[in-house]
């Protein structure tokens, strides 16, 4: 489990590791991290390198004077700017001023015309709790407008630690992040994906026994490979389900078909699509798709997915309340959530379903469903997607940068996976399709959940890495790479037949 801790729990847990060790060891430890991480980011070598240490007031300026001082001794040209009242700053702190007095690094007041091979941002760690202002957020808009290799100590400074919001309007925007004691889950969602670049997890020694159980995760494959089969030959198309789409309004019928496609090319057995409005004689691209009238569907067969071009008249509302009477597993999506949101009986039918409940609401659907502003679910997105899913008891994805992924019990996971490529049409349907395979192929609610949102991001950064984006990558292109993607997760089993190689016979030996 890679677990993610709230700046409150990280607090617990370094304040008992604080009786174990002398005075200053966390901090020295720390000091160590940061200057490994640095040397080993260098494109120089260090005699070479012009580094620039930024250390604020707090605990966090003491951690960058430590590294900046072992960097001085490693024989970079270190140059520190000391944002801070050298008198007011913590005891370790102060120790650590007076380490990096001692070596060669320089102190400077004003930035020199230098071209850096490396900053370190020891600003502000996660204790922050107002906007950063003046002439430190002028500071911090310089770094932000050069092109350079900018390593964070434990979040980037102005970075809101738990949430990933920024506090205020900027923050230090770092290539890489070395964070300490566990991992934060505002580094992983929302502003944090962008601000904190590659991150690395230093637990700095501390006693595993210190560290409480933690019920927020980073998201992959590991919490679901265990759903994942390899396919028997004497299977048939029965063996992995059906899955019904319902959508289908006059002129979103698109948004149906790119479901329904998803969750064919995701290893469902057979898919039907359900259209409200004018029914498409078939898929010119994949036939294998089944098109019907939704009017006269049987609900009770297969896994639903309602919502992608549903609409939100009568017809629609009326089908939704078939569904939910139904004791299918469901994957609630767009309109269908928006017709929930509208309807306070809908959503008591959602929280009594007798089956898997799965919704995939962006921020806006989910700020709908809980009677709230975008802006509040986006200001504490895993307490949004927490609160959804005990009210609505459904598995629940809030999707966005870092989505998160909850479940009525507390449990919680952030998404890693995905880019910007996902923020076109039609992506949202293509993630609801492949929910709907996953559970119609048996898996778990919680696996469901957490591998389709990982494989939907996962194919579109394989995609972006391989030149197809993220500019104008398309909601379709998904398709093949989820394909593939799945397949890579447990390659198929099968018969391997080589040629028998027969040697000459030579004499008989007694």
């Amino acid at each position: 489990m890679h677990a993610l801790y709230s700046v409150a729990a990280l607090r617990r847990i370094e304040q008992a590791a604080l009786q174990q060790v002398p005075a200053g060891t966390l901090m020295q430890r720390a000091g160590l991290a940061t200057s490994s991480a640095a040397l080993a980011l260098l494109t120089v070598t260090p005699v070479a390198a012009s580094i620039l240490v930024l250390a604020g007031p707090g605990n966090n300026g003491g951690d960058a004077l430590d590294a900046a001082a072992r960097l001085a001794e490693a024989g970079a040209s270190v140059s520190i700017h000391l944002c801070a009242d050298p008198e007011r700053l913590p005891a370790d702190a102060q120790d650590a001023l007076q380490r990096a007095r001692q070596s060669t690094a320089v102190f400077v007041d004003a930035l020199p015309p230098v071209h850096w091979s490396l900053v370190i941002d020891g600003l502000f760690g996660i204790g922050l709790a107002r906007p950063i202002a003046g002439a430190m957020a002028d500071l911090i808009r310089m770094i932000n407008r050069l092109d350079l290799t900018v390593l964070a100590i434990d979040v980037p400074s102005g970075l809101d630690a738990d949430n990933g919001a920024l506090v205020g309007d900027v923050a230090i925007r770092a290539s890489h992040t070395i964070t300490f004691i566990g991992d934060k889950p505002g580094l992983h969602t929302l502003a944090g994906r962008e601000q904190a670049g590659t991150i690395f997890v230093e637990p700095l020694g501390i006693d595993a026994a210190l560290y409480e159980s933690c019920a927020l995760e980073l998201s992959g494959p590991a919490l679901f490979a265990s759903a994942v089969h390899t396919r028997s030959h004497a299977s048939h198309k029965g063996s992995y389900g059906d899955v019904m789409v319902l959508g289908g309004a006059d002129g979103m019928t698109g948004a149906t078909i790119l479901a329904a496609r998803c969750a064919l090319h995701a290893g469902a057995g057979k898919v039907h699509a359900a259209f409200i409005g004018s029914v498409p004689a078939f898929d010119p691209l994949h036939p294998e798709l089944m098109c019907r009238s939704a009017g006269n569907i049987d609900f009770g067969k297969a896994v639903l997915v309602a919502g992608p071009g549903l609409g939100t008249g009568t017809m629609a509302a009326a089908l939704l309340l078939r569904i939910l009477q139904s004791s299918q597993p469901l994957v609630l999506d767009a309109d269908a959530l928006n017709l929930v949101a509208a309807d306070p009986a809908l959503q008591q039918r959602v929280a009594r379903h007798p089956a898997t409940v799965l919704l995939t609401p962006h921020p806006l659907e989910a700020a709908r469903l809980l009677g709230c502003t975008v802006g509040r679910v986006q200001a504490d997105r895993t307490a949004a997607a927490a609160a959804l899913a005990v009210r609505l008891q459904a598995v629940v994805i809030l999707k966005g940068s870092g989505s998160i992924i909850a479940r009525p019990d507390g449990h919680m996971a952030i998404n890693p996976s995905g880019n910007p490529a996902l923020a076109s049409g039609g992506t949202g349907d293509v993630l609801a399709g492949l929910c709907g395979a996953l559970l119609a192929q048996g898996w778990p609610a919680w696996e469901a959940a957490t591998g389709a949102t990982w494989l939907h991001g996962h194919a579109a950064d394989v995609l972006v890495r391989d030149g197809h984006g993220p500019i104008g990558l398309n909601a379709g292109e998904l398709l093949l790479q989820i394909r593939r993607e799945l397949n890579l997760l447990k390659p198929l089993r099968q018969n391997t037949f080589m040629p028998l190689r027969v040697e000459p016979a030579g004499p008989p030996q007694w």
